[in-house]
């Protein structure tokens, strides 16, 4: 790691803090205070950081990507440790090679293999179709020339 790494890394890090709401500029602000605390880290841990001395250990780059709300794979990529080959993504498979769609229960069948009893069932139903995520919008079909 170059200091150049460390530096575009702690940068990175130092934006994440601050959309997130922790004051590290201000001298008595507490962001950094706040960000260990909630981070479960030592404050010099986020100070070092900060101040280009220091990479993070593993276990505090966990910590500090739980509490930024970032994904392990980007802190661990973004601080050099390791690269997208290292990390990849999954792909999306192919037709060929995908798997068969597994089909959603029905709020019915799913009624029926709870034993919700048959004069509760609509309200099993209507209460329980709150919860569905919306059906996929249906495209018309493209006119024929």
């Amino acid at each position: 790691m170059t200091a150049s790494d460390l530096d575009q890394f702690a940068a990175w890090v130092e934006e994440l803090i601050r959309r997130r709401g922790f004051d590290i500029d201000s001298p008595r602000g507490g962001g950094k205070s706040r960000l260990a605390d909630e981070a479960g880290v030592h404050r010099a841990a986020i100070t070092r950081l900060l101040q280009r001395q220091s990479m993070p250990d593993l276990e505090t780059t966990r910590r500090l990507a739980y509490v930024l709300d970032v994904p392990m794979r980007d802190m661990l990529i973004r601080s050099g440790r390791l690269t997208e080959e290292d990390l990849p993504l999954p792909q999306a498979a192919d037709s060929a090679t995908a798997a068969p769609q597994v089909r959603r229960l029905t709020l019915e069948e799913a009624a029926d293999g709870l034993g919700v009893p048959e004069d509760q069932r609509e309200m099993f139903i209507r209460v329980a179709g709150q919860f569905m995520p919306p059906a996929p919008a249906r495209r018309a079909p493209l006119a024929k020339n």
